[in-house]
């Protein structure tokens, strides 16, 4: 995941392939084959890992604070989202940017972990 990581910061995620994955590990694409079926599914596995750490960072970071301090709660989560955007802008490109050509998320896969940020500013509001 880390070298698929590296290459979308560098080429985009719309020109990422198993093989070019491949052939930055070392390793024959049959490999990762048995990880992943297409590029699409390692997309999607970044998408949701992307979504899982962010939905964790800003709920430790929410859960940090008084409850009755919604304003402090507020400020808690968006500064989460703030610092785990700077410290994993490929990530947070992935999952917030531009979409990728000729991919579509699976909805059922996708939706419950990018919904996590969601949740957290709804219970506050």
């Amino acid at each position: 995941m880390k070298v698929a990581k590296r290459l979308i910061a560098k080429h985009g995620a719309s020109g990422l392939s198993l093989r070019q994955v491949a052939r930055e590990m070392g390793v024959v694409s049959s490999a990762l084959y048995r990880y992943f079926s297409t590029r699409d599914d390692l997309l999607t596995a970044l998408i949701v890992d992307a979504y899982n750490d962010l939905g964790a960072a800003v709920e430790r970071a929410e859960s940090e604070c008084d409850r009755a301090d919604l304003h402090g709660r507020w400020r808690a989560a968006a500064g989460a989202i703030r610092k785990w955007a700077k410290k994993n802008p490929e990530s947070y490109s992935l999952i917030y940017g531009t979409p990728v050509s000729d991919y579509d998320a699976p909805p059922s896969l996708t939706i419950p972990p990018a919904t996590r940020v969601t949740r957290v500013l709804g219970r506050i509001l």
